[in-house]
This record gives C-alpha cells, structure tokens and sequence, in this order.
C-alpha cells in the first residue's frame, strides 16, 4: 500500500476515534439530562443508542488490527495506533456506563438525599473526558497531566457524597417505616451509591485516556503506572 494511502489510514483513525468519543460524551450528557429530570423517554434513547457505540468500537479495533497487521508500524506511528486501540476500549466503558445511569432513571421514581449534587459529579467527569480528547485530538501532554490533577477532586467528591448518604441513612429513624418502606429505602440508596461510583469510575477512564495520550506524545509510561 503508497505510503500517502496508510497516512491517510493513520488520520482517519484519529478523526474516527474523535467521533466516538463525541457520540459518548453525548450519550453521557443525555444520562446526567435523563436522570436530573427523571426524563423515562430520554433513558431510553441513552439505552438503545450503546448499539451505535458498539458499532463503532468493532470497526475501529478492526481499522487498529489492520494496521498493525498490513503496515507494521513503528516508533510514534506505533504508539497512536496503540494508544488509540486503548482509548476506544476506555470509551465503550463510559458508554456502558452511560447506559447505567438510563437504567438507574427507569428505577427511581423520586428523589433520595437531594444534597447529594449528582449533576456537580457529572459535570466534573464530562469535563475532564473533553479536556483528555482535545489532548488526544492536538497531541498536548500538559492536558494530561491536568486530567490526572482532576482525579483527585472527583475521587474526594465522590468520597464525600457517598459518605453522605451512608451518614443520612445510619440517622434514619428505620423503625418508624414499614417494611416496604425500609426495602424502597435501601434500593434508593443501592441505586445512588451506584450513581456516584461510575461517576467516579468515568474520571478513571477518562485518566486512562490522558495516560494513552501522554504515552502517545511523549514516549513516556509514566501515567499509566
């Protein structure tokens, strides 16, 4: 194959993985939407698109092993292909992610623990997946290491939040409820200590990209471990 037809290859796989990640980002806002509004219908629009994302995750590891199979890349060619197979992985992860939080919507029907600020969790993880793909999409190390940075305060947010609600249901007067009252409870409480842990597992991705990337740019493992 011309050498100028496997660069084109090579920017393609950038633009495509560019792609996803954008249709991800939206299935993640449509979540956060679906669930701040209690929106049923707009849960399960998140729900059923995870086939496109799908989609595209199959054609993009196939256009990976293509390239490594046919062009046997090196040095920086090497490490974007490699890098990119990585990151798709990462972005069908939040995808599925995505899709838990269209299901918790399906399940809750009120509100538990409303000083529990899911959409602050959810802003913070949208922002940090945005800022590690423009460092994918310009090649800037430095946005890695912020994404990295940011981690932190997700994690002690989350730390927080989930503190909260375990503190709020241990001062629960329980024995004033009914069984099915107790149950309802529980499950609320399940459902948004769920919420806020893959919240706090789409920042791991999201750091999981900013490491690839800055792997990609540098040469440099240092992020990964």
């Amino acid at each position: 194959m011309p050498r100028e037809d496997y660069q084109t290859q090579l920017e393609d796989l950038r633009e495509n993985v560019l792609y996803m990640s954008e249709v991800v980002m939206e299935r993640l806002r449509l979540g956060l939407n679906a669930l701040e509004q209690k929106d049923r219908e707009l849960a399960h629009e998140v729900i059923e698109g995870d086939d496109e994302v799908n989609e595209l995750y199959l054609s993009l590891e196939k256009d990976c092993i293509d390239l490594f199979a046919l062009q046997q890349p090196v040095a920086t060619d090497l490490r974007m292909i490699a890098a990119s197979f990585k990151i798709i992985t990462d972005l069908e992860r939040i995808a599925d992610l995505a899709v838990n939080l269209g299901e918790y919507t399906l399940e809750a029907d009120h509100d538990v623990f409303p000083e529990v600020d899911i959409q602050e969790l959810g802003t913070l993880t949208l922002d940090m997946l945005e800022v590690t793909m423009d460092a994918y999409a310009e090649e800037n190390s430095e946005d890695c290491y912020a994404v990295a940075d940011r981690d932190e305060d997700l994690d002690n947010l989350c730390e927080r939040a989930s503190a909260l609600v375990v503190r709020d249901l241990i001062e629960t007067e329980l024995e004033e409820n009914t069984e099915a009252e107790i149950e309802r409870l529980l499950q609320d409480v399940s459902r948004l200590l769920l919420t806020i842990r893959d919240l706090e597992r789409i920042g791991d991705h999201a750091v999981n990209i900013a490491a690839r990337t800055f792997y990609m740019v540098e040469n440099d493992d240092e992020l990964i471990y």
